[in-house]
């Protein structure tokens, strides 16, 4: 079905494994375009209720292939993000199931900051974090200098931005760039297992979490209590908040369907 990118559903999870291992996963175009296409199906596959993203061998994302803007043939600077990056951050913060990243191993420039867009994001003790950029004269794209100083604070982010130091999954967790760190030999099976649990949760309630968490960085206070309202109200009439309530009652665990 994909050739750079590997990908399967199981347990209501759409697993995404970026499969370039050779060039520690560095995307060109084909790559960019099966993993819009996986993200697109994430959207539309009901079965799907929560997405796995992660990267083959030893690393995440180590960014743009250079090889592609090396050469004279290759695509322009704007056609690689309006037609790639950008619609990969976009669908995964627009795609209302929670998205979870597992970064296995480095992640560095545009890998580092889609890994940032998802929802939760999480590393293998051994993986690490650089934005890269400036060692080549370019500025952070794929919504990092939109994401960043959100997760960390200005100071801590333009000094992550301009100097391109790398820093541990330690490091990354402790300056709250991601949510949590996992030895390596148990890193695959915690990280996955949280994908897991959100799979078996109120679906849209969690969309629409997302939903509001999106409009919280552009509303202000009594705009976004009238978004709570009415989102509060929509999750109200769906299946899994009455299965919820009658299962808190009935002291059972809940059987949630994502409707």
């Amino acid at each position: 079905m994909f050739e750079h990118i590997l990908w399967s559903v199981d347990n209501g999870v759409a697993r995404i494994t970026f499969n370039r291992p050779s060039v520690f996963n560095a995307m060109h175009d084909p790559m960019r375009q099966e993993i819009v296409a996986a993200l697109s199906l994430c959207r539309s596959e009901a079965a799907i209720r929560a997405v796995y993203l992660t990267g083959a061998g030893r690393a995440f994302c180590a960014g743009q292939d250079l090889q592609e803007v090396a050469d004279s043939n290759g695509p322009a600077m704007h056609d690689i993000l309006a037609s790639g990056y950008n619609l990969i951050v976009r669908a995964i913060r627009h795609l209302e199931k929670p998205v979870v990243c597992a970064v296995n191993g480095v992640a560095a420039g545009a890998g580092a900051n889609i890994a940032l867009a998802c929802d939760i994001t999480v590393a293998a003790a051994s993986a690490s974090f650089t934005q890269a950029f400036s060692k080549i004269g370019l500025i952070p794209d794929s919504g990092g200098t939109w994401t960043l100083p959100r997760l960390v604070g200005l100071q801590r982010a333009t000094a992550l931005m301009m100097l391109s130091d790398k820093i541990s999954a330690e490091e990354a967790a402790n300056i709250g760039l991601i949510w949590k760190v996992f030895p390596d030999e148990v890193f695959a099976y915690e990280s996955l297992r949280i994908a897991e649990v959100l799979a078996h949760m109120p679906t849209r309630a969690l969309g629409m979490t997302k939903r509001a968490l999106n409009r919280s960085f552009t509303n202000d206070f009594n705009t976004q209590l009238t978004l709570e309202d009415d989102l509060q109200t929509q999750a109200g009439q769906t299946y899994d908040y009455r299965e919820g309530v009658a299962a808190f009652l009935e002291k059972r665990k809940p059987v949630f369907k994502g409707e």
